[in-house]
C-alpha cells in the first residue's frame, strides 16, 4: 500500500511541478518538434526512474550497447503492463516516439507530455487509424527519430506473448531501418498482478542485437514480425533468474506445485 501511495504521489508531483516546463515545450513543439522531444525526453526519463524508485522496484538494463547512435531504429517489444513505458523511457539513450493506445490520450497532462515526445495514439479497432500510424511512423523515422512499438497490440495476460502483428513492421520495411528486439519482464508483477496495490519486484529490460532487413532471407523478411518475436522470446528465457523471487512468480510456482502434487 505504501508503495502505491509513494509512487502515485511522486507521479502527481512531477505532473504539477513541471507544468510550466510542459507549457514551454508545447510552444517549442509547434515550430520544432524534434527540439521539444530532445529537451523533454530526459526529463521524462528521470521522472519515470524517480517513480519506479518509490515502488521499491529494482531494474536491470541490458544491451544498451546494441542501440545504434547514428541512425533511427524501430524498437519492437513484448507488452507486460502499464509500467512498460517507464522501463523503456527510463533506459533509452536515444530519442524515440512511442505508439500508445488511443485511450491514453484522455489522460490529462500526461497526454500532452506524450505529444511533446512525438508519440502516436492508435485506435486498435480502426484499420484506417493503423495505416495512418504506420505512415506517421515512417515520416518520423525518415526525420531521424526512432519509434517504439509493442507489436502484440495489447498486453499478454499469460506468460506467453500474443503473436506480433506483421503490419507493425511496415515502418521498418518501408524505411529500411534496423529493428531492435526488446524483452521486458517483471513489470506486471509490480502492479497488474498485485491490483489494487503496488508490490516490490524486480524488472528487466533487454535490448537485442539489431536486425538488418538486408541480411535476412526472403522467408525471414516475409515474416519479420515472427522472426523478431523469436529473438524477444530467446531473451525472455534468460530473465528468469532475475525475476525468480517476485511475488507473482512465487505464487505461480506454489500453485503449480499443488497441481502436480
Amino acid at each position: 500500500m505504501l508503495g502505491l501511495i509513494f509512487a502515485g504521489t511522486a507521479f502527481i508531483l512531477f505532473l504539477v511541478l513541471f507544468l510550466p516546463v510542459l507549457g514551454v515545450l508545447l510552444l517549442i513543439h509547434r515550430k520544432n518538434p524534434g527540439l521539444a522531444a530532445k529537451i523533454g525526453q530526459p526529463i521524462v526519463k528521470y521522472a519515470f526512474r524517480f517513480v519506479m524508485f518509490f515502488t521499491g522496484t529494482k531494474t536491470y538494463r541490458f544491451g544498451l550497447e546494441n542501440i545504434p547512435k547514428d541512425r533511427p531504429v524501430m524498437f519492437a517489444s513484448n507488452h507486460r503492463g502499464i509500467l512498460d513505458s517507464a522501463l523503456a523511457y527510463g533506459s533509452l539513450p536515444v530519442l524515440a516516439g512511442f505508439v500508445a493506445k488511443k485511450s491514453v490520450k484522455k489522460a490529462p497532462i500526461f497526454a500532452l507530455w506524450m505529444k511533446v515526445l512525438n508519440c502516436y495514439f492508435l485506435d486498435r479497432d480502426d484499420p484506417r487509424d493503423g495505416i495512418k500510424m504506420i505512415l506517421n511512423s515512417v515520416d518520423e523515422i525518415k526525420a531521424g527519430r526512432s519509434v517504439f512499438i509493442a507489436p502484440e497490440g495489447t498486453r499478454s495476460k499469460t506468460e506467453d506473448m500474443n503473436p506480433f502483428k506483421e503490419g507493425s513492421f511496415k515502418m521498418a520495411t518501408k524505411t529500411g531501418c534496423p529493428i531492435i528486439p526488446v524483452a521486458m519482464s517483471g513489470a506486471d508483477d509490480v502492479f497488474e498482478n498485485s491490483k489494487p496495490f503496488v508490490k516490490r519486484a524486480v524488472t528487466v529490460i533487454q535490448y537485442g542485437e539489431p536486425i538488418y532487413l538486408d541480411q535476412l532471407t526472403d522467408e525471414q523478411r516475409k515474416f519479420v514480425g515472427a522472426y523478431t518475436q523469436e529473438k524477444v522470446a530467446e531473451m525472455l528465457k534468460t530473465h528468469e533468474k532475475y525475476i525468480y523471487n517476485n511475488p507473482t512468480q512465487k505464487k505461480r510456482r506454489k500453485e503449480a506445485a499443488k497441481q502436480n502434487a
